[in-house]
């Protein structure tokens, strides 16, 4: 997948215009407020999602006007393509090679990026719900079932948990609730399933990757944590039975507390370097070092999936990075499109192929 040019108008602080990025790593520097993230979430929103900034879509329209266009060409699929969003009247507008689209979904087919900001480092730094949405997310676009299954999981577990909270105060409901365990434990089980079969995959490669951004000086692992003590070898019957007999153990418990205890919603990544846990034991520059590597295998995972290597978008990410972790960014990913913003003007003399740009006040010079 290559970007061959990107064109914006109202978008953000932007000037109206566009880039032609080369097909290797291209800088963008400039100091901060210039318009370089903005950039890099213009170039997000043809994922068919929503910004990463979780703004909402009016945010995006440069003040004073009302609508806002971007315009994408690229090479996917073997083929040239063309994609345009357009938003106005709190409407967006979708156009892919000439044909008006009535989906965001259709973007996902034919395009794919993945991004770093520094809020990812809530990954390391945060509670166990951003590491799982992490993994959630990821999956999903290798498998847009898996977004199914996880709504169907979350469904049920609402009811349960709601029907738990009035049990405590009615004894007689302890049987009805007792029921929801066997549709929980089956839809949990897929959910799990898929979780273990990823981070299989996952954690080998950001060992490399982690390797390689440190120098060869650590080593980072992941553990998948639950109560349901399964592994990737388990079939979904096993996992399922394994999940079903812990709810049954705990459900004077879950009607105590009026919430289920157990189960995926409850479950969490260890991330270790060197055997001891980036939260607590690492420093900026590793932690960062962890989350760059969870993505850069996210990349690769996703180019494995579905033959085709995203477009890599990295913000803001040489910040607290030593010369050495920098110069494996800026030089030592191979076979990717890339886009990095940095403020440091100093870090464009690292970069030893590729394209450089300057932002100041949301103009973007070669």
């Amino acid at each position: 997948m290559r970007i061959d040019s990107l064109r914006f108008e109202n978008f953000r602080n932007l000037i109206n215009g566009g880039i032609n990025p080369c097909d290797t790593i291209n800088v963008f520097y400039g100091d901060n407020a210039q318009g370089k993230t903005n950039l890099l979430e213009a170039i997000w929103l043809f994922c068919g999602g929503h910004s990463f900034r979780n703004n909402k879509e009016n945010e995006l329209i440069k003040f004073g006007e009302d609508f806002y266009k971007l315009e994408l060409d690229f090479y996917s699929r073997d083929r040239d393509q063309k994609a345009q969003i357009v938003f106005e009247n709190g409407k967006r507008r979708i156009k892919i090679n000439g044909i008006d689209r009535n989906r965001s979904s259709y973007l996902t087919e034919i395009f794919s990026a993945i991004v770093f900001f520094p809020d990812h480092l809530d990954l390391i730094k945060n509670n166990p719900g951003i590491r799982r949405n992490f993994l959630d997310t990821a999956i999903c676009q290798q498998k847009i079932k898996y977004a199914v299954s996880l709504a169907q999981y979350k469904k049920i577990l609402n009811q349960r948990n709601a029907l738990l909270k009035d049990a405590y105060n009615h004894s007689e409901l302890k049987s009805t609730v007792a029921v929801w365990n066997d549709i929980l434990a089956s839809s949990g089980a897929v959910i799990i399933k898929e979780r273990l079969e990823y981070i299989k995959k996952l954690k080998e490669k950001a060992r490399i990757h982690h390797y390689g951004i440190s120098d060869n000086t650590e080593k980072l692992s992941i553990h998948y944590l639950s109560k349901i003590k399964a592994d990737e070898s388990f079939d979904e019957n096993r996992i399922r039975d394994l999940f079903y007999d812990l709810l049954c153990e705990s459900l004077d418990d879950d009607i105590r507390y009026g919430y289920t205890n157990i189960g995926p919603h409850r479950d969490d990544l260890l991330i270790n370097v060197n055997g001891k846990s980036a939260k607590t034991y690492c420093s900026q520059g590793q932690q960062r070092s962890a989350v760059l590597s969870l993505k850069l295998s996210e990349a690769q995972l996703l180019y494995e999936k579905n033959d085709e290597k995203p477009v890599i978008l990295l913000d803001d990410v040489l910040s607290e990075l030593d010369s050495k972790r920098q110069d494996y960014l800026l030089n030592r990913i191979d076979g990717y499109q890339v886009f990095v913003t940095c403020c440091e003007e100093s870090n464009k003399k690292q970069l030893k192929k590729g394209k450089l740009f300057y932002i100041n006040n949301g103009e973007i010079k070669e």
